[in-house]
């Protein structure tokens, strides 16, 4: 602005009058004051200048593991859509599941003084967050609880999607259920889990732990747990894999074996109705996850101040693949 009001031959004030549009000010000066501009190419800090007011700095940060997989891809866009009705900037960030890279980006994006965050956490304690919340900066998590922080959370019924999912092999006469699954480290994991031995032990069928592969991260891997399964001598007659990355590779193995194993797994996903396989699908509405989680944010960061919410959002079970 120094620049722009020597070259334009003004003070600094008109200079800042021009530029925020604020009235009663000659044309002759504004005409000026913005071919000044033009020429030495002058743009607002926008950030200084909020800080500097005490003003929203009209930015918000989004966490999440990775675009690649179309689940948070979608959540991407559904909160890019919402910050732009909102003329708000979205900063998205990948912590690819790892807990330190995940602090460290939001620690990165408090500094920058963001208006709220979401976050797919990746960590299991966020505690580290609570004095930018006591200072007021809005926190909403989604698909995973936060970890020793009271906070709002948008969850997706883990538990319930997976108790409907193998009580549906149950009513088919399965009683040997192969699971297959990323890490119960991770929340989702635990809870689908805990679904599935609860829906077994409801049946009188004990949770085998010879039925159950952990450590399944991609398709490869899936379709490699589900060869090796059929290779025992009392082999399972039915899978459940609780991610659709998995459900993926446990339909290849199966469709270049030409077994028709029926299989249920949690999360749909695109083209699934494509499958040469047929298969049942845990499904939900992941835009629906994203906007509910996006309008909640905004709302503490318009003032809301009510107690932490969680949201627990519904399963259905759908048929897919080719008949």
């Amino acid at each position: 602005m120094v620049d722009v009001a020597r070259h334009a031959g003004v003070s600094i004030k008109t200079v800042s009058r021009v530029v925020n549009n604020e009235p009663n000010v000659q044309q002759q000066l504004i005409d000026r004051v913005l071919a000044s501009v033009a020429e030495l190419g002058f743009r607002r800090n926008h950030l200084a200048r909020t800080l500097r007011s005490g003003q929203s700095t009209a930015t918000i940060g989004l966490i999440i593991e990775g675009l690649a997989n179309p689940f948070y891809s979608t959540i991407a866009a559904i909160t890019a859509e919402a910050a732009a009705q909102h003329d708000t900037l979205l900063i998205t960030a990948s912590s690819e599941e790892d807990p330190q890279r995940e602090q460290q980006l939001l620690r990165d994006l408090c500094s920058r003084r963001v208006d709220g965050l979401l976050v797919v956490p990746a960590g299991y304690d966020h505690s580290f967050l609570r004095p930018e919340v006591e200072m007021g900066t809005p926190v909403v998590f989604l698909d995973r609880p936060a970890g020793g922080l009271l906070a709002d959370t948008v969850l997706l019924d883990n538990r319930g999607g997976t108790q409907a999912g193998v009580r549906r092999l149950l009513e088919h006469g399965h009683r040997r259920i192969g699971i297959l699954l990323d890490s119960v480290a991770v929340y989702t994991m635990r809870e689908r889990v805990g679904g599935a031995r609860e829906a077994l032990a409801e049946a009188g069928i004990a949770y085998d732990e010879r039925l159950v592969a952990e450590g399944v991260h991609d398709p490869d891997t899936a379709a490699a747990a589900v060869a090796g399964m059929l290779g025992t001598s009392d082999p399972p007659t039915a899978f459940f894999s609780l991610n659709n990355r998995i459900t993926v590779g446990v339909l290849q193995e199966l469709w270049q074996r030409k077994s028709q194993v029926e299989v249920v797994g949690f999360d749909d996903f695109e083209l699934s109705f494509l499958m040469p396989q047929r298969f049942t699908a845990v499904s939900y509405d992941t835009r629906q996850l994203a906007r509910t989680a996006v309008d909640l944010l905004f709302q503490r960061i318009a003032g809301e101040r009510s107690g932490p919410r969680t949201v627990t959002l519904p399963t259905t079970l759908v048929e897919r693949g080719l008949p």
